[in-house]
Formats: C-alpha cells, sequence, structure tokens
C-alpha cells in the first residue's frame, strides 16, 4: 500500500546515492506500477487541488500535480533534474533548446507519457507539457532542489524570448486550464 510519507523517506534516501536522479527514477517507476493504490492516497483526479507540494527542501522538492483536461504549460525549465512519473491520463512534453541567436527556442524532441510512465529530465532540460485529453492526468514529480526557488525561466511561446519564471506563472495557467475544462465539461452537457 503506498504511504506518503514512507515515499518522502524513500526520496531523501534516493537523493543520498552517488546519482539520485537514477535512485529516483527506479523509485518511481515502483511507485507509478500500482496506480490503483496512489488513486487511493491522493483521490480520484478530478479535483481543482492541482498543485500539491508534498515535501520542500533546498535539495530536494516532490509534488503531487494533476493537469486539467486541454491544459498546454508553457516552456519553462527547471535547472535542476527531475524524475516524473506518470500514474493516469496521458502527459505531452515537448522539449526545446535555446537558440543561437537566443530569439526564442527550437524544438528538440517529444515524448508522450502514459499511466505508469516515467521520465528524467537532466537540468537542463526546457520543455512545455500537455495533457490532450478530455481527462484528468495525475502525476508526481520529483526535483533535485527547491522547485519554488526563484531563478528559473519561462516563455510565451517558441518564438517568445526568455522571461523570468513569474511567481504566480505556473498557478495561474492551472487555473486558466481549470476554468477551460469546466467551460468544456458545461458545454457538453
Amino acid at each position: 500500500m503506498f504511504e506518503v510519507e514512507r515515499f518522502l523517506e524513500e526520496c531523501r534516501e534516493a537523493l543520498a546515492e552517488s546519482t539520485p536522479e537514477l535512485a529516483m527514477k527506479e523509485l518511481m517507476e515502483r511507485t507509478v506500477s500500482s496506480p490503483d493504490e496512489l488513486m487511493r492516497a491522493f483521490g480520484e483526479p478530478d479535483t481543482l487541488d492541482n498543485i500539491q507540494p508534498l515535501y520542500r527542501a533546498d535539495d530536494l522538492t516532490v509534488m503531487h500535480f494533476v493537469w486539467p483536461p486541454h491544459m498546454n504549460l508553457f516552456p519553462h525549465d527547471h535547472r535542476m533534474w527531475a524524475v516524473i512519473g506518470v500514474y493516469g491520463g496521458q502527459e505531452d512534453n515537448i522539449f526545446y533548446k535555446r537558440r543561437a541567436d537566443g530569439q526564442g527556442l527550437d524544438t528538440v524532441n517529444g515524448k508522450t507519457m502514459v499511466g505508469k510512465d516515467v521520465s528524467v529530465l537532466g537540468k537542463d532540460v526546457i520543455h512545455k507539457v500537455a495533457n490532450p485529453l478530455m481527462a484528468y492526468t495525475p502525476a508526481i514529480h520529483v526535483y533535485g532542489g527547491d522547485f519554488f526557488k526563484p531563478g528559473r525561466s519561462e516563455w510565451a511561446d517558441d518564438a517568445s524570448p526568455e522571461e523570468p519564471l513569474g511567481p504566480d506563472s505556473i498557478t495561474n495557467a492551472f487555473a486558466a486550464a481549470n476554468a477551460y475544462a469546466a467551460k468544456l465539461k458545461a458545454e457538453q452537457g
């Protein structure tokens, strides 16, 4: 049975390994292999409580995300490694690199993640996330640092200039996605 506190203990233990992101990947693979247990622990992912910090320290942040239907989060960086475990729905990632002229981003590749998929993102990764489904997508994200600390970047789109990540940018994007999902649901009856 999945227990949040035990998972957080295991995350802190993995952080002490010589390659913490790989130890975290192994932990995440075991964790998301039982999506029903995660659903029992976190509840059905049809909530407006989309961003749930589970642990925060200078060297580690653990978050439970629920991506609203048809959400598209702008390109952004983390400036730390991340391990993402999706346990329901679908999360599409588009990966970028900064253009040589400093004017926007070039697409490098992409990856679709569905239930039980895990990805490791390096500290220099720039990506955008989308949920293409008319369903909520739950995931656990573990970061090798303080996710909330200033110093990260965002781009309005791939042609826009790099800007400092605003303190409310992500929560505002989730609020807008929730409003859009509610509108779509109302239109469907």
